[in-house]
């Protein structure tokens, strides 16, 4: 308080010893009346205005595709575009679910596709004239990827358990990209391979 006292004194005896008219002592103090009041206005608009963040786009990243050509046994055959993790039940139901007649125990249907890759439905149906039709024309190589575990038992060297071991490793890892990949199937080795190589393709 006496601090206050001292300094109101001080400054009242610094504006009476003021070489200033009366008019313009009256001038001063209005002056330093509006720059306060300025600067009061200012602070507080300064403290009240709110500040507005920019407003957030959310980005939309596509998800990777891949392009699957679902053909045999299923209602609807074509190349589908479906998602990077789809699985085979996925490609079937895009070709319209699976015909009547079609064989789903040789396929995984729980297995992730890739890019490029056929799905090929296989069916329990066959016509009379299709199997004569068959037996007159000379068979062809055999299509390691939608043969039958009977089919691989009538190649050389392959009997009933190496025909099984086939299709369950083709079904638990998709279609063989090369004849050579065969060999990966246990119970076939380099010498077994040449004797039905020429008999085969993808």
């Amino acid at each position: 308080m006496d601090h206050f006292s001292q300094t109101f004194e001080r400054l009242a005896t610094w504006w009476y010893e003021l070489n200033f008219t009366s008019v313009q002592k009256r001038a001063l103090l209005i002056c330093a009346a509006l720059v306060i009041f300025i600067s009061a206005l200012l602070v507080i608009r300064g403290n009240t205005h709110s500040i507005t963040a920019p407003p957030i786009i959310p980005v939309e990243i596509a998800a990777p595709e891949i392009f699957v050509d679902v053909t045999g046994a299923v209602n609807n055959p074509g190349v589908y575009t479906l998602s990077a993790r789809a699985r085979v039940i996925d490609a079937i139901k895009a070709a319209g679910d699976s015909a009547p007649g079609a064989d789903l125990s040789t396929i995984n249907l729980a297995r992730v596709l890739a890019d490029g890759e056929q799905v090929y439905v296989d069916s329990t149906i066959s016509t009379p004239s299709k199997s004569k039709s068959l037996r007159a024309s000379p068979a062809g190589p055999l299509n390691i990827n939608r043969a039958t575990a009977s089919q691989f038992d009538a190649l050389d060297g392959i009997g009933p358990v190496i025909a099984a071991r086939i299709v369950a490793y083709r079904k638990s890892n998709g279609p063989f990209t090369t004849i050579e990949e065969l060999q990966k199937v246990s119970g076939i080795g380099a010498a077994k391979f040449a004797q039905f190589k020429s008999k085969i393709r993808v």
